[in-house]
């Protein structure tokens, strides 16, 4: 994509202002070292794109902002109350400060709260009545696509970024805007310097698996049935091997497939990774549920071991009041299936996770999913961004204040950690620690604002509770051989197919749920062959052909 001139310039008073946001990190450190890898994989740079706008010219035009305007950001989480609500007005109090200074705008929150939230979500987008401006969306789990093809979204020009977002729009490499069109517009703006991985696996306790002889830890499935049957027979105590509520069915089968092929799933089609490319021929649409019958019917088998071995509670699939997260971190459970984000938190020694207090030898290791064939996929750009509703009645200073917010550090600081002193403090080595009387329940800005839209680790402050000599050693690890998401720009018509995919969710789901956890009846062969032919009766191929169609049209 072609960069186009800056098509304004601002007066004197908003050049400076909006110049005066662009300042280096204050001290932040980030989570890895992502932007120089991103900006070498798009051939470019951000300090080229600034130096490219800045040779040429353009017409003048000032910037209006006489009018005071409140942005509404919207943005899925339960709102606050009491007192977590009066330290969330603090904060806001002393952004629109900044805001009302800079762009002579205020921000005001909009929560859709969990419960039914993406009907709500979306139906609140389709009413199109000007009372959302900032829109956080997804492409994989906030129907970000779907909405854009509903015209629930402003399509964003090239000067209209530059105009009014231009640290965002200087930040964000030509590739990455690219992945956030659609029919040829912008309508995204990705959180693509921020390094989170939601790859999923198993997070264990090490020290029991060099016990179990793992000398170097877990690092395959046949790992994983070493370690759990050694922990059943040498820790009695505990009150399971893993406290399962039977929901993990199909990451569980997602991460084998990814363990056992080098299958790239398209994303937000199913609970299932159903449909997708190999990393060998990725626009080539293959179904590998029908395709791996010998490596399923393994899968099957091992489940049953693991069953037998007394892996998760005999009512596993009716287990619906599990907290087993909680229960590793007191030493009560020996593992946790979730993404490499939460084995962050729980390799390391805070608060919560007194296991380390507890016993000085204990530490945690993490087997992800595709460890053994090198497949990784990194998270996708669009898995966060930030949109402006197509019903906005002031887009331009909702660009304005969604630039301040990513890219100014005073702004992004009260916004993602509250106010200094209050919220959170910074120690001697520059990383983020909790203040003497922080309340995490009323005091933690970051799980208020829910800003999962557009994080910087430019500006980030590592908190303190991190083990991050462990983190940086796995995510350097997954630097070398993930691949970006592939899909990113593929917006399936689904209107045709949308029966027959949800016919092949429900049968996946069914029978998935018994596999996965041991339960089923009968050989590992007849219940994978009985999957089978029941996805092909609802129209698994259909769905193929339909989507190898599209994306013919789009990438070949």
């Amino acid at each position: 994509m072609k960069k186009k001139v800056l098509s304004v310039l601002l007066s004197a008073t908003m050049a400076f202002s909006l110049a005066a946001c662009g300042g280096a990190s204050n001290g932040g450190s980030t989570t890895a070292d992502k932007t120089e890898t991103k900006t070498e994989e798009s051939g470019e740079t951000a300090e080229s794109s600034e130096s490219d706008a800045a040779t040429e010219t353009a017409p003048a035009s000032d910037i209006d902002t006489s009018e005071h305007v409140v942005i509404n950001y919207m943005t899925t989480g339960d709102r606050p109350d009491g007192k977590a609500a009066e330290r969330l007005d603090e904060m806001l109090t002393e952004l629109n400060k900044i805001l009302t200074e800079k762009v002579n705008a205020e921000l005001e929150i909009y929560y859709i709260e969990w419960t039914d939230y993406l009907a709500n979500y979306n139906l609140t987008l389709a009413q199109m009545d000007g009372s959302v401006d900032l829109v956080g969306t997804a492409s994989d789990w906030l129907d970000a696509w779907p909405n854009t093809k509903n015209g629930a979204f402003l399509p964003l020009s090239e000067e209209m970024l530059q105009t009014y977002a231009p640290q965002t729009w200087a930040s964000v490499p030509a590739d990455h805007w690219e992945m956030c069109k659609y029919d040829g517009d912008i309508y995204l703006m990705p959180e693509d310097n921020y390094a989170q991985w939601t790859n999923h696996g198993f997070i264990y306790r090490l020290d029991w698996a060099k016990d179990a002889g793992l000398a170097d830890g877990v690092h395959s499935w046949e790992d994983l049935t070493t370690y759990f049957a050694f922990v059943k027979e040498n820790h009695p105590e505990l009150k399971a091997v893993w406290d399962s509520d039977g929901t993990q069915y199909a990451q569980m089968a997602n991460g084998w497939i990814s363990s056992h092929t080098n299958f790239v799933a398209i994303d937000g089609l199913a609970t299932g990774a159903l449909w997708g490319g190999t990393k060998d021929d990725l626009y080539t649409v293959v179904t590998p549920v029908m395709t791996e019958t010998d490596s399923l019917v393994e899968y099957a088998k091992m489940m049953k071991e693991w069953d037998e071995i007394g892996v998760w509670p005999t009512d596993v699939l009716n287990n619906t009041s599990s907290q087993n997260r909680d229960e590793y971190r007191v030493g009560q459970v020996a593992a946790e299936q979730h993404h490499t984000q939460t084995w962050t938190d729980l390799c390391s020694a805070n608060e919560a996770n007194t296991i380390y207090a507890d016993d000085p030898n204990a530490e945690s290791g993490f087997f992800y999913f595709g460890e053994e064939t090198d497949n990784v996929v990194a998270l996708s750009i669009t898995h966060g961004a930030m949109a402006v509703s197509a019903a906005s009645q002031n887009p331009e200073r909702a660009l304005m204040v969604y630039d301040l917010i990513r890219n100014d550090p005073d702004c992004y600081k009260l916004f993602n950690y509250g106010i200094e002193g209050v919220s959170y403090a910074i120690n001697d080595e520059g990383l983020r620690t909790t203040p003497d009387g922080f309340d995490s329940s009323t005091d933690n800005i970051n799980g208020m604002t829910n800003y999962w839209w557009g994080r910087n680790d430019d500006l980030e402050i590592r908190d303190a509770t991190r083990n991050w000599d462990k983190i940086d050693e796995l995510y350097a690890k997954y630097d070398k051989v993930k691949i970006d998401y592939p899909y990113g720009q593929f917006v399936p018509d689904v209107d045709a197919i949308q029966a027959k995919i949800d016919n092949c969710n429900e049968v996946y789901t069914n029978y998935m749920k018994q596999i996965s956890f041991g339960k089923y009846t009968g050989t590992a062969e007849e219940i994978v062959a009985e999957m089978q032919a029941s996805l092909e009766q609802a129209g698994i191929a259909d769905v193929a052909a339909a989507l190898q169609s599209q994306m013919d049209a789009l990438y070949k």
